[in-house]
């Protein structure tokens, strides 16, 4: 929400700048001296903690050496600043204008007082200064070579998160392949010494002749400790913002083992919505292993609460959604109000399809994300264009259309298998046309790319596959739709899921009628293409072994495609949209807008059971939301109604509405819900970035939690300071190595 500077003649707002705004501190000796320099009579008779709740000052007040900021979303100010930069006299000018903000004529004894103060400070500092010459003058003070080597790890630090920053790996192939070739990280340093880095050139010089600058154990302790600082930066807002979701994404292969990266989202204290990437985590063992894996991670080594968790929502494609899917039950159990949901970065009908654990689904889908990556290329994307126009020659409109909903992205949206069927003829002849390669146009992978995706697209099986889940996930497509859209659109789905499971019920109590339409559709476009119908080898291949009677393709297909998906997919709805689940989503009715288009008839005290813990004053709600309805319903006519619950939660007002603040601050995090106000790649389009550019053999972990979090400004003191404290050892067998050369 704005925040507005309580010093007198002064009218900035957060909204109109990029200063920094801060509380009146909780300590009351503190808070009086700010309230004394600000000169404002009416804070007066207020406690420190009311003014650390409703009162800010804005960076303008405070010497420029008290603020400093720590990340691009964090400034703070030094535990011992004072305000002493105030606008006492341009209010004389307009002396017929009532200021809101009076200020205080100080009388003789305010002027006493202040004086008694400012000489008691003084004289405070000046013991404390001579103190700290008399501890100084104890301690030692830091000698050359400890500067020297301070000085060298901050360079070496700089060229780390420059790597990390340029997406540049550590290593190089063909020192991957035993080469004898320095890698990025040494050439880098090289360049650096040769440009004119001092504590480099030193370092280098001391060091024995054909040595490395340092091993690969002190390389992984240095991307430790920069991991670590940048991640704690976006720690610090999650715990103060306290409640969070959890959001994981597709697993990465490093090295063979492969690991879930792992995405918090969390509204910090400026109340706006953030979703950070801060780790990887291993995916090895069971469902059990994983999920105490995960605790552990958040709890002990993030300090984070999952008593605080109020969301879930997991991405992973392929035989590991079954997994995935276990683990979000155990959390559930363990934390009820983690819910579960659907990522707002995944459509809705590709969830429900990943989510389904039949070889024949999860072959079809990992076969589109194949074919997105095959066709990322522009001659394999102008091929496709052209069959297309050529397979609809009568049809320019359906062309162009079809040229248009395949373009880059089509995989991954909610119409998927109706883009699919619908140019399945055209893409399989294309695919044809690259296996063939006459003129040399494609290299080997994309030759053997084409030849095992025409394989698979080429079978009836298939087919039958995309016409059933394009068929039986229409009825979820404008719900999901709806679900991941605007915050109007999301209140609608969530009470309109009752339609969506009544028409489901409907095929399934129809199936057989509705197996027929789909098995002859799925034969026509065989038919089309010249793909035998026939049951699966392998299936007949189990027949003739068990000695069973032979069955038809229809029947088989009815038994072993439509009803489990079918049967699947509504299971699947009802667990990921359960009652509490819509009970949640439904208090999304606090959003003015969605009042306004409710009539300002909503009761969202129904819903407001399953936060009740998490409200400041739950025994004031119904008040409290009674006003908040009376407000909206009776505002003026040149008011806009918020349409969005980030535009709410940026209201002024809204800290006079606590329990409602605190419902949309916990609404927000929800991982259903899309992200709203976003500035440039989100951390997962960004962390998909980094693997894109990288080759898969130089992934590096370190490497992609910094570049994913390039945004982060980490203080390169701190990072050297908590460096010399966890690896004390390493300093000085750093200084030794010389001496021990000179030795030999």
């Amino acid at each position: 929400m704005p925040n507005f500077c309580a010093a007198p003649n002064c009218t900035r707002k957060s909204t109109q700048s990029d200063l920094a705004f801060f509380r009146f501190p909780r300590d009351p000796e503190r808070c009086r001296i700010w309230v004394e320099n600000c000169r404002r009579a009416d804070l007066e008779a207020k406690t420190a903690d009311q003014l650390n709740k409703h009162y800010r000052l804005c960076a303008k007040h405070f010497d420029p050496a008290l603020v400093y900021r720590t990340s691009p979303y964090r400034t703070v100010l030094k535990d011992t600043a004072i305000p002493t930069i105030f606008d006492l006299t341009s209010h004389l000018a307009n002396p017929h204008v009532k200021h809101r903000k009076q200020i205080k004529e100080l009388t003789e004894e305010d002027l006493r007082r202040i004086k008694e103060r400012r000489l008691a400070s003084s004289a405070e500092k000046s013991k404390k200064e001579a103190a700290t010459e008399d501890h100084s003058a104890d301690e030692p003070q830091m000698s050359a070579e400890e500067k020297q080597l301070r000085d060298y790890l901050r360079s070496l630090f700089e060229v780390v998160l420059t790597l990390a920053k340029q997406c540049i790996p550590l290593e190089t192939f063909k020192a991957l392949d035993g080469g004898n070739v320095s890698n990025n990280f040494q050439a880098l340093l090289e360049y650096r010494m040769h440009a004119g880095d001092e504590a480099l050139r030193k370092r280098f010089e001391a060091m024995p002749v054909n040595a490395q600058f340092l091993s690969s154990v002190q390389l992984s302790q240095l991307l430790d400790v920069c991991e670590n600082t940048v991640r704690e930066e976006m720690l610090m807002e999650a715990r103060e913002g306290r409640f969070f979701s959890l959001v994981t994404d597709d697993l990465v292969d490093f090295g063979g083992d492969k690991h879930l990266p792992l995405f918090l989202r969390f509204v910090n204290q400026h109340n706006v919505l953030r979703e950070e990437f801060l780790d990887f985590v291993s995916f090895d063992g069971d469902e059990l292993a994983l999920v105490e894996r995960l605790e552990a991670q958040l709890t002990e080594r993030w300090g984070l609460s999952m008593e605080d968790c109020r969301g879930q929502a997991h991405k992973v494609t392929g035989a590991s959604a079954t997994k995935m899917k276990a683990v979000a039950v155990l959390l559930m159990e363990k934390y009820p109000l983690a819910l579960h949901m659907p990522c707002s970065r995944m459509a809705l009908n590709i969830h429900l399809a990943n989510s389904l654990p039949f070889p024949n689904v999860q072959v079809l889908m990992e076969t589109l994300r194949r074919l997105a990556a095959a066709f990322k290329s522009v001659p394999a994307q102008a091929w496709l264009e052209t069959f297309i126009s050529s397979h609809y020659p009568k049809s320019d409109e359906k062309a162009a259309a079809l040229r248009q909903a395949c373009s880059d992205g089509w995989t991954e949206q909610h119409n998927v298998f109706d883009v699919l069927l619908d140019i399945l003829p055209p893409l399989v002849s294309c695919l044809d046309t690259i296996r063939d390669n006459a003129d040399g146009t494609f290299d080997a992978a994309a030759v053997a790319s084409a030849y095992s995706l025409v394989e698979i697209l080429a079978d009836f099986e298939m087919v039958m596959t995309a016409v059933v889940l394009r068929s039986v996930l229409t009825f979820t497509r404008a719900f999901g739709r709806n679900l991941q859209g605007e915050t109007l659109d999301a209140f609608c789905a969530a009470n309109s899921l009752t339609a969506v499971m009544h028409s489901l019920n409907e095929v399934n109590d129809n199936i057989d009628v509705y197996h027929e339409f789909w098995y002859e559709e799925a034969a026509n476009v065989a038919a089309s293409m010249e793909i035998p119908v026939a049951v699966p080898r392998l299936f007949v291949q189990r027949q003739r072994a068990t000695d069973m009677g032979e069955i038809q393709a229809e029947a088989y297909y009815r038994e072993y495609v439509t009803l489990p998906i079918i049967h699947s997919v509504m299971q699947e709805v009802e667990e990921m949209f359960s009652e509490v689940n819509l009970k949640v989503l439904k208090c999304l009715s606090l959003v003015p807008a969605i009042m306004g288009q409710m009539k300002f008839n909503t009761s969202e005290e129904n819903s407001a059971d399953v936060y009740r813990a998490d409200l400041p004053s739950p025994d004031t709600l119904p008040a409290e939301l009674h006003c908040w309805r009376i407000k909206w319903k009776h505002r003026g006519k040149e008011v806009r109604l918020p349409t969005t619950v980030h535009e709410t939660l940026q209201l002024p007002d809204i800290k006079f509405f606590p329990n409602v603040n605190a419902f949309l601050k916990v609404l927000s995090t929800l991982p259903v819900l899309r992200m709203e106000e976003q500035q440039g790649a989100t951390a997962g389009e960004r962390l998909r970035a980094y693997l894109d550019a990288v080759p898969a053999k130089l992934w590096n972990r370190s490497l992609a939690v910094l570049n994913v979090n390039a945004h982060v400004k980490p203080d390169l003191d701190v990072m050297v300071d908590k460096y010399c404290r966890l690896y004390p050892e390493d300093d000085t067998e750093l200084e030794a190595e010389p001496e021990e050369e000179d030795t030999k």
